[in-house]
């Protein structure tokens, strides 16, 4: 069986993790909603590093675990390396504490 190249947490996530460097270009197969898709990277991606499974409008949620983790600062393409540079803060609720 192949060594995993990156993990996908959560069926929700619109994110993938990687487990080791991808690099540019790379054509990666994933299963989204029950769909075999392909992603191909548009940068190289470091390991411990997000990379995008489909295209996020700003600020649309970045979700890992199912959950958000964040929102796009900008249009973030499919295969795009997702980190610091496009994600920010989800903006708080009215709540204090």
């Amino acid at each position: 069986m192949a060594k995993a190249r990156f993990i996908v947490i959560h069926r929700k996530d619109n994110v993938a993790t990687a487990l080791e460097s991808l690099k540019q270009g790379t054509e990666i197969s994933v299963k989204l909603q029950e769909v075999d898709e392909k992603i191909t990277l548009l940068s190289d991606i470091p390991p411990g590093h997000k990379f995008a499974l489909k295209e996020m409008k700003k600020g649309a949620p970045v979700i890992k675990y199912g959950e958000p983790i964040g929102q796009s600062a900008k249009r973030i393409s499919r295969g795009e390396h997702v980190h610091v540079h496009n994600v920010g803060s989800m903006p708080r609720s009215g709540r204090r504490g």
